[in-house]
C-alpha cells in the first residue's frame, strides 16, 4: 500500500487552531482546557458530543435546559488536569435543582482541590449513551515524530497495557492494523451478545488524530479518553491537548 501524502488542509483551518494555541500560551497556560481542546477536534471533523461552558450559576441551568436533560458537568480549568479526583465532574444531573447544586459543588471542590487555580466555568454536555471505552493518544518521538497510540479504554490501558502503536504519517491499512492488533479485539468485534461496534468511525478518528498531529507542531502530547464506540458510529467524551515547550 502507498504512503499517500496526506492532503495539506486549507490554511483557514490551521490558522484557527493556531489562534486557539496562541490564546491559550498567551495566558500562560502549558495545556489546553477542555472546550479549546474539543473546539480543536470539531475543526478537524472529530466527533465531539454538544459542549457549553457556564460562568455561573444561573447560565448553567440555563444551558442544561438547551441542551437537554440529564447532562453532565466538569470543572474548567488550566490548571486542573484531572478532573475527578478534583471533584470537578457530576453527571447524570436530571434537572434544574441537581445543575445548580451540581455548578456550586464543582466550584467549590475546585477551589478547596487548588486555591490558585484558574476557574473559567463548568462544562456542560448532554450524557451520552455507554459504548465501548477506547483511548487514542498521540505523543511526540525525538526521533520518530508524531507516535499514534490506540487501546480499549479503562482497565485494559491501565492494568493489562493492550495497546498499539503506530509512526505518523498513517494509510488507513495501518489504522486498521492498529485496531485489530490489540487482544481486547474481540470486544469490539461484539461478544456474548453485545453488537458490534463501528471499526470504521475508530480508524477515521486515527487519522484525523494522525493529521492533525502532523498539522500542528505545537501540540505535544493529545490523550482522547474515553472515547466512546457505538454501532452508529463514536464520540470523544473527554479530551486533553499538551502544548509543545
Amino acid at each position: 500500500e502507498m504512503k499517500i501524502p496526506q492532503r495539506v488542509e486549507p490554511p483557514r483551518l490551521i490558522a484557527k487552531v493556531a489562534q486557539i494555541i496562541e490564546r491559550a500560551k498567551a495566558r500562560g497556560q502549558s495545556s489546553l482546557i477542555e472546550t479549546e481542546a474539543k473546539e480543536i477536534l470539531k475543526e478537524y471533523g472529530i466527533p465531539v458530543p454538544e459542549f457549553r461552558l457556564a460562568r455561573g450559576k444561573q447560565e448553567a441551568t440555563k444551558l442544561a435546559e438547551e441542551i437537554g436533560y440529564p447532562v453532565a458537568a466538569k470543572i474548567v480549568s488550566p490548571q486542573i488536569i484531572h478532573k475527578s479526583d478534583a471533584g470537578g465532574v457530576k453527571l447524570n444531573l436530571k434537572d434544574e435543582d441537581e445543575v445548580g447544586k451540581a455548578f456550586d459543588e464543582i466550584i467549590n471542590s475546585a477551589k478547596a482541590y487548588n486555591k490558585e487555580a484558574q476557574i473559567d466555568g463548568v462544562l456542560l454536555s448532554p450524557m451520552e449513551k455507554k459504548g465501548v471505552e477506547v483511548i487514542i493518544g498521540m505523543t511526540r518521538d525525538a526521533q520518530f515524530g508524531p507516535v499514534i497510540m490506540f487501546g480499549l479504554g479503562g482497565i485494559f490501558v491501565e492494568v493489562l497495557k493492550d495497546v498499539s502503536f503506530r509512526v505518523v504519517p498513517l494509510t488507513k491499512g495501518d489504522a486498521y492494523e492498529m485496531v485489530k492488533q490489540i487482544k481486547g479485539y474481540p470486544i469490539l468485534e461484539g461478544i456474548r451478545g453485545e453488537e458490534p461496534s463501528n471499526i470504521e468511525a475508530i480508524v477515521d478518528i486515527i487519522m484525523k488524530v494522525s493529521r492533525l498531529a502532523s498539522e500542528n507542531e505545537a501540540i505535544s502530547e493529545l490523550d482522547l479518553n474515553p472515547v466512546f464506540i457505538f454501532k452508529d458510529g463514536a464520540s470523544v467524551v473527554d479530551a486533553r491537548m499538551i502544548l509543545s515547550k
